[in-house]
């Protein structure tokens, strides 16, 4: 009897579930983050009775939620890069790959994966590692550290460009094998290439140095909004450019 899970078909399912899996563990740990904590902690900020319930939060509630985060979009990143791997060999190799429309769209939305990636682990948990020891710090009758307002501010502006990512991340991901377009075989790569890394290194650029207001993604409606607007842009583009 055979069984179609252990196949190479059922080896790519395999992977596919547990990239899923650790997806949905890291996308929802990045909107509770963004659209119900950081929200609820404003809230605390400005009752003075709430305050002190934030560093409790910080302290305890936090450093949970940032494991799963972390681990989640460590999983995901591992994951995606072995059903990558495994879908070009099935398609027969690179050369082939890079002539199918899937490979525009999961290359372009790898590429943003990666940088969320990366964001999470070189910048939103470093700084937010500061935050948290600052919090237990103050609940032991120590002083605050100075630099972990500063570091929570530089965790916040890369989450939530993460977020601002994530939805064409998710568009381009369900795009690569549900939205089959027509590309030239023989279309300038370099020039989609060079078309993300503009794009994706300006955006990157402000989570890094600048700020929130600077392309409006302050508020969940805004990051929303700007979200799909980001997405249609990438889309366009690569149906453009892959023609």
């Amino acid at each position: 009897m055979n069984f179609a899970l252990f196949s190479m078909p059922g080896l790519e399912m395999i992977l596919r579930f547990l990239h899923y899996f650790a997806g949905v563990v890291w996308i929802g740990m990045l909107y509770y983050f963004n659209f119900v904590q950081g929200e609820w902690f404003k809230e605390l900020d400005a009752d003075e009775k709430m305050k002190p319930s934030r560093g409790v939060a910080v302290r305890t509630l936090v450093p949970r939620a940032l494991a799963w985060f972390r681990y989640g979009a460590l999983g995901t990143f591992l994951t995606g890069v072995f059903l990558i791997g495994l879908k070009i060999h099935m398609l027969g190799g690179m050369a082939e790959t890079f002539r199918s429309s899937w490979w525009a769209y999961i290359a372009v939305g790898g590429a943003f994966g990666t940088v969320m990636f990366l964001n999470v682990w070189l910048i939103i948990w470093p700084n937010q590692k500061i935050v948290i020891a600052n919090a237990k710090q103050v609940a032991a009758g120590g002083a605050a550290n100075p630099a972990a307002a500063g570091a929570g501010a530089k965790a916040g502006l890369a989450s939530r460009h993460n977020t601002l990512f994530s939805i064409p991340l998710l568009f381009l991901m369900g795009a690569a094998s549900h939205l089959p377009s027509q590309i030239n075989p023989d279309y300038n790569g370099w020039k989609l290439c060079a078309f993300v890394a503009v794009v994706l290194g300006a955006l990157e650029l402000n989570a890094i140095k600048g700020k929130t207001d600077t392309i409006k993604i302050t508020s969940i409606m805004g990051v929303t909004h700007i979200g799909i607007v980001l997405t249609a842009i990438l889309y366009f583009g690569i149906e453009v450019l892959t023609k």
